[in-house]
């Protein structure tokens, strides 16, 4: 047991590390040299292995992560995460502030103006001031548990020991970021190692968060910014009151909120930063606005997945110059063939920008594009790089027209294009481009979900030959001995990877449906055509009329699922995924074919109070219906809970049928 006195040093130690990650982190006031800070914590670290009792949840140590964790856990948020309306121009937001200033009766309205910070939104709760559980936002009302990983997001607190919130119950909320500095490291790294390159920092920042080792996200170099605070009743009734609360509990916040009264002053807030973004060391895309006062907020409450009392301001975006080295062309997994405009290097919005999607060859003509042009490229939502314009002005002599293949770029096979068709497709279905993309795409998050399968991985077993199709993957039990001697692989990663493809054997058939990549059959048609047709037995008995009466299908989908049972390849490869034991039926216990529901399309909007939006959604779905996120003259009712705002105006407006949710419950039971 360690002495009174080691327990005061390593308290003592303790408390100036997380001191110093304040300064560091929250106040890029650094008060110590990293070899100082570094050798506080190699004391903390020796104390902990001569003294393990020492070592407790708000350890400095756990940062570095550590374990893996095989799946994260679905958690329910006890307060909506809801998302914000956006607004791009100056009208709109002096709408926003009549809306706000017509509900409240006056116009003396305080608003909270907060940076846009580009990252991930997640949940924190604190218990007795102990970070106990961290999640993502998910979909607003549940997200993944990931306490594990953001542990290890420098400069969190582990636990409040200062200011009103130490040894509070609370719940706070904020952005993971990645900033430029550990982007590029980190690209720098995947580069090294030939791994794909992540698009931006957001997108980087995302990906960390999901990894299942931990360790692996410490290297990261994760960091959050924290902006709201929930169950804290008292003394804190405003936002920026909440602001102080966090600082003062040493939560990294955003040192560049400003408190301001009027359109006015926000207006001159979004103009400094839109045009200051880029000396920032982290991406912004935008400012947040809150109504300052909480009673305020409560008064004017929330519509639908937005509140009223807030709204984002999205900067423009931001727009560069190049040159057009090329066009060249990529093969999706349905055989579709993209030109990509491959660009002259030219940095845009906190990335380097050398190759834009240019999506098919009528979009290449309007622009009337030459290989060698001057064109303009923007990122849509700061994420997305695309080719906007061409200076036709600029063009030099020697600039080409464009000419677009007729041989698939990847076998050579003769390209073809069916009517109403944008795209050209070739029809090879051993092209060793779609087979990549099908097998990530089988392997996806959303099908199969196969633990340790990114891209690297397939396109490594592609080029060495172990896979052809996604059915190969079930065979590659039989060759672990040369997968374990793959370059960087090793017997934990193929262990891993085994496993995951193991479990995929068990996912639902709606899933294995989505999964084998029949064209125009998504993630809802799957599920309808699982509770129409559960089984690969009977789609592939079903002709195209059978299948286009199944609710929500109709004769476009009909014709491809007909095509594709049709094609003696993807017959073979389903019986390959039956033969290896892949579920082939669909677990019929729980459908109900109810005729209110089945075939028509449902709109929720509105809180419910007796359901999730995808309890509500599931129970629709179930008996053969469809949720649509918008009002349309082909809905069929309307489901309006509390604070119901424009989708009901607009059924109202259309004639349509509107259920309140106590109606609905009567439906359904």
């Amino acid at each position: 047991m360690a002495s009174k006195a080691r327990q005061q040093e390593y308290a003592g130690l303790c408390r100036a590390i997380a001191e110093h990650d304040y300064r560091y982190y929250a106040l890029a006031d650094p008060a110590i040299s990293d070899e100082g800070y570094d050798t506080l914590m190699r004391r903390v670290a020796q104390l902990e292995e001569e003294y393990p009792e020492l070592r407790g949840p708000d350890s400095p140590t756990q940062r570095v992560g550590g374990g893996i964790t095989k799946e994260f856990p679905t958690v329910q948020h006890a307060v909506p995460m809801l998302s914000l309306a956006n607004t791009y121009s100056e009208a709109d937001l002096r709408d926003f502030h009549r809306r706000v200033t017509e509900a409240l009766g006056h116009d003396d309205v305080a608003y909270h103006a907060e940076l846009k910070i580009d990252g991930v939104a997640v949940s924190l709760q604190y218990e007795d001031g102990l970070l106990v559980r961290g999640a993502t936002r998910g979909d607003g009302t549940q997200g993944d548990e990931i306490t594990a990983n953001i542990r290890t997001v420098r400069g969190l607190p582990f636990r409040v020991l200062s200011g009103p919130l130490a040894g509070a119950r609370f719940e706070a909320r904020g952005e993971v970021y990645m900033d430029a500095h550990s982007f590029e490291r980190l690209n720098t790294e995947r580069e090294r190692d030939g791994e794909k390159l992540f698009a931006n920092p957001r997108n980087s920042a995302a990906g960390s968060l999901k990894m299942q080792d931990s360790a692996l996200v410490a290297a990261r170099g994760l960091r959050i910014f924290v902006y709201s605070l929930l169950g804290v009743e008292g003394a804190i009734h405003s936002q920026d009151a909440a602001f102080a609360a966090l600082r003062e509990a040493g939560f990294p916040v955003n040192p560049h909120a400003r408190l301001c009264a009027g359109v006015g002053e926000l207006l001159a807030f979004i103009d400094e930063w839109e045009a200051g973004r880029d000396t920032l060391p982290y991406d912004i895309d935008g400012v947040v606005i809150k109504v300052n006062e909480f009673a305020l907020q409560d008064k004017l409450g929330a519509i639908a997945k937005s509140p009223r009392w807030a709204i984002a301001y999205k900067f423009t975006a931001r727009k560069a110059s190049t040159v057009l080295r090329g066009i060249t062309f990529q093969v999706g997994r349905t055989g579709a063939v993209t030109p990509v405009a491959e660009l002259e290097p030219v940095p845009l919005a906190g990335s380097t920008i050398s190759r834009a999607t240019l999506h098919n060859e009528d979009f290449v003509r309007q622009l009337d594009l030459h290989i060698g042009d001057r064109v303009f490229i923007e990122k849509g939502g700061d994420v997305i790089p695309k080719v906007s314009g061409v200076d036709t002005e600029a063009r030099p002599p020697e600039a080409e027209p464009f000419v677009f293949t007729r041989e698939c770029p990847s076998c050579g096979t003769g390209l073809y294009r069916a009517e109403g068709d944008a795209a050209w497709f070739c029809g090879n279905p051993v092209c060793p481009a779609q087979v990549r993309a099908r097998i990530e795409h089988f392997a996806s998050r959303a099908a199969m979900d196969i633990e340790g399968l990114g891209e690297a991985v397939v396109d490594t077993l592609v080029a060495r030959g172990l896979l052809d199709s996604f059915a190969d993957l079930y065979d590659l039990y039989e060759h672990r001995a040369e997968l374990e001697a793959i370059d960087r692989f090793g017997e934990k990663s193929v262990a891993r990877l085994l496993d995951g493809i193991e479990a995929s054997k068990s996912r639902p058939f709606d899933r294995v449906l989505y999964a084998i990549g029949i064209r125009f059959v998504g993630e809802g048609t799957a599920r309808l055509l699982a509770r129409a047709l559960p089984s690969f037995e009977l789609l592939r008995a079903a002709d195209a009329v059978t299948l286009a009466a199944v609710p929500g299908v109709g004769p476009r989908i009909a014709d491809s699922i007909v095509r594709y049972f049709a094609d003696p390849h993807s017959r073979a490869l389903v019986d390959r995924l039956i033969a290896r034991g892949v579920t082939a039926e669909a677990d019929t216990q729980d459908a109900v074919l109810d005729p209110f529901f089945a075939g028509r399309t449902f709109v929720l909007t509105g809180t419910l109070t007796r359901f999730t939006r995808d309890e509500a959604r599931a129970e629709i779905e179930r008996r053969g219906g469809k949720v649509s996120g918008s009002v349309s003259a082909r809905t069929a009712h309307v489901i309006a809970g509390a604070e119901a705002g424009s989708k009901l105006d607009k059924a109202l407006a259309l004639g349509i049928p509107v259920l309140t949710e106590e109606e609905f419950l009567s439906r359904i039971t």
